[in-house]
């Protein structure tokens, strides 16, 4: 397919996408196109089932600024109801990356803005390069972060949201790395390393455990310690040891061979 805002590559024998905000000239600020076309390569890539990671990446000296200029004029004169219906597609792009069942990296090359924000703490891994920085600009512009908000604030804890959430301020890698917004800073020069080292362990993996492993940090992260919830977990690893790539991996492991997944 032909996209006007992204490039999309998929590549090592097809297990591995790169998905690339191709906008340098707006600093991969997002519009109503990017949100569509992320929202849809996500859903088709999620259905490969030969695909083993996706890599979020940017073009340009930036990785997202976040809402395009030119979009935000337009919204300036939407209603009420066309608000919510604008909002809503973009909750739905983000949904559409965190609930996506292959596990994505984001590779963040450069400065990562308001709602760019939302699209690093929508991917399960982050990777940032130490000369980028972070920013929830909205309340400058008398906005709040809300469509980003769950993602945002799962990524760097209630704590540190609440500050940059209220403040505006511009941040470090480092400070991001330290609340952990991102999993890893490296240099510019070892960033493609960093990332190919990160996809070359989600490739070796089961892809069904994998797909099951995101899951259960998604359903039990922050939910009560409660019978339910033990119950569910015991239903969900003897779900996982009876289904063919468990029963695999043990065997593979035993006999001291490759499992069938790597062949």
């Amino acid at each position: 397919m032909n996209w006007q805002t992204l490039d999309v590559k998929i590549e090592e024998q097809g297990r591995v996408a790169t998905v690339t905000l191709n906008r340098p000239e707006v600093r991969n600020a997002f519009n109503e196109t990017t949100i569509a076309e992320i929202t849809q390569v996500f859903g088709e890539l999620g259905e490969n089932d030969k695909l083993r990671a996706i890599v979020l990446a940017a073009s340009g000296p930036a990785f997202c600024a976040g809402a395009d200029l030119n979009w935000m004029k337009k919204m300036a004169g939407y209603t009420h109801e066309e608000n919510r219906a604008d909002a809503a597609q973009l909750a739905e792009m983000l949904r559409a990356i965190y609930a996506c069942p292959k596990p994505v990296v984001a590779k963040i090359q450069g400065d990562c803005y308001a709602g760019g924000m939302g699209l690093a703490a929508a991917c399960d891994i982050s990777v940032a390069v130490e000369t980028s920085n972070f920013c929830l600009s909205e309340v400058k512009l008398g906005l709040i972060p809300a469509t980003i908000s769950p993602y945002v604030i799962k990524a760097m804890g209630e704590n540190a949201a609440r500050r940059y959430f209220l403040t505006a301020e511009r941040f470090s890698a480092q400070e991001a790395h330290r609340i952990g917004f991102v999993h890893a800073v490296t240099t510019a020069e070892a960033l493609d390393a960093t990332v190919a080292d990160i996809v070359k362990a989600l490739a070796s993996n089961s892809p069904h455990a994998v797909r099951q492993a995101k899951r259960l940090v998604q359903d039990v992260a922050g939910a009560p310690l409660s019978a339910e919830l033990i119950a569910d977990t015991a239903l969900r690893i003897a779900d996982i040891r009876s289904s063919d790539e468990g029963r695999e991996g043990v065997r593979s492991f035993l006999e001291k061979r490759k499992p069938g997944w790597l062949e």
